[in-house]
Parts: structure tokens; C-alpha cells; sequence
């Protein structure tokens, strides 16, 4: 099946479905600026600043969810022999390293007025950090080596290796006394900390920034696609 797929018909699609995604990128993300903002109200603690919440959770969860997703398809790559499944992989690492950055950014902005310090070694922040080496690895291993079956098996060795510390980020606040609070959304239970005017803006967001990773990776895809036809490739 995957033999099946060549980047000039794949170019077509891609270059059409950016311009859907990038109308409702711009839909979604107004209306959650709006919920955020606007609409949702100040925590009885935090006051306004809670209001960072709604760019540092999404962001955080956003860079766990590509980080997974380069692990699976690196995974893939090495079952299926297909460079298809990696030139995905590489394609989506650049928004996820980005909203990495982002987390760690508005986390320690968040952190100043609710801990008093703009950065402490705690447990998740730390893990978070290390997520962010990884990225930095595997975008910078694409860069410096030049042999593309070199470069593949690398690449994937590091997002495999990276992905043992996606559920470390996750359980971090259960298995160490840190500094974050225990999560308030479980996703396999119906129970939530935190009350539904928080949490439709937070979701919205998520989705916001879900469209854009989805639109940069659309991008980048596209330029590699381009590289590959004009290497004269008809298939990958």
C-alpha cells in the first residue's frame, strides 16, 4: 500500500488542503482567543494569570502528540522499508519542537508569579526540556548528515529513544513531589478539576493549535515534496 503513494499526486492534494486548513486555523483560533480572553473567567488564585494556561497546556500537549507520532512512524519506517513514512516524520518535527519551545516559554512566564522563580528543576519542566534536546537531535541530525539511509536510521533511533521520555512527562506530577500540580483532565475519566468554562476555551485552543501544526507540516511536506520531484523522483 505504501508503495502506492507518489509525491507529484500528493503534491496536488497538499497544495489544495492548505488553504482549508489555514481558513480554519484562523476560525478556531478566533473564537478561542475570544473564549480565552474574553469569555472564560479569572481563577479565584492566579487571577488573569491563569489565563496563560490556555497557550502553555495546548502547546505542552501538542508537542507530546508529534513527538509520539514521529516515535510511531519511525517504527514504521523500519517495518515497512518505506522513506515515505519518514519524510512525514521530519515534515512534522519542526511544529513540535516549536510548540515545545512555546511550553517551556509561557511555562516559565507562568511560573514567576505563581512559584516566585522563573525556572525551578522540577520534575516536569526538566522532562520537558529533555523532550526538547531530543527534537533539537533529530532536526539537527537531517541537517548534518547527507546520506539519507544514514540519516533515516539515526533520526528514527532517536525518536524511539526520545519517546521513553513521553510518558515520563505525562506521569512526572504522580511519581515525584514536584512544584506542578497533579493533572486536572483525565481523558479516561469524566472527572476533571478544572469547571466546563475553562475547559471549552482550553479545548478550543488545542484545536487551534492542532490546525496549526497540521499547517505547517502541510508546508514543510510540501517543500520536501518539491526537493524530491526535482531530484526527477517519481516515487519515494
Amino acid at each position: 500500500m505504501f508503495k502506492s503513494f507518489e509525491p507529484n499526486k500528493i503534491f496536488i492534494i497538499i497544495s489544495k488542503a492548505q488553504k482549508y486548513v489555514l481558513f480554519l486555523f484562523v476560525i478556531v483560533l478566533t473564537i478561542g482567543l475570544i473564549e480565552a480572553l474574553v469569555l472564560s473567567p479569572e481563577d479565584y488564585k492566579q487571577s488573569e494569570v491563569v489565563r496563560i494556561m490556555y497557550v502553555h497546556v495546548p502547546a505542552a500537549w501538542i508537542a507530546l502528540g508529534i513527538f509520539s507520532s514521529l516515535a510511531f512512524l519511525s517504527v514504521g519506517s523500519f517495518v515497512f522499508k518505506n522513506k515515505h513514512l519518514s519524510l512525514i516524520a521530519k515534515s512534522l518535527a519542526p511544529s513540535g519542537f516549536v510548540f515545545n519551545i512555546i511550553a517551556l516559554v509561557t511555562g516559565s512566564i507562568w511560573g514567576k508569579p505563581t512559584w516566585g522563580t522563573w525556572w525551578a528543576w522540577d520534575a516536569r519542566i526538566t522532562s520537558m526540556l529533555i523532550l526538547a534536546i531530543f527534537y533539537g537531535m533529530y532536526l539537527l541530525s537531517w541537517r548534518i548528515y547527507e546520506d539519507k539511509e544514514k540519516v533515516i536510521k539515526i533520526t528514527s533511533l532517536i525518536a524511539i529513544l526520545g519517546a521513553i521520555n513521553v510518558p515520563i512527562i505525562k506521569f512526572s506530577v504522580d511519581w515525584w513531589n514536584t512544584l506542578h500540580q497533579p493533572s486536572s483532565i483525565n481523558i479516561l475519566s469524566t472527572n476533571t478539576a478544572i469547571h466546563t468554562s475553562m475547559l471549552v476555551p482550553l479545548g478550543i485552543m488545542t484545536a487551534a493549535f492542532a490546525l496549526f501544526s497540521i499547517l505547517i507540516f502541510l508546508m514543510k511536506y510540501n517543500t520536501e515534496l518539491i526537493k524530491v520531484k526535482n531530484k526527477g523522483l517519481d516515487r519515494l
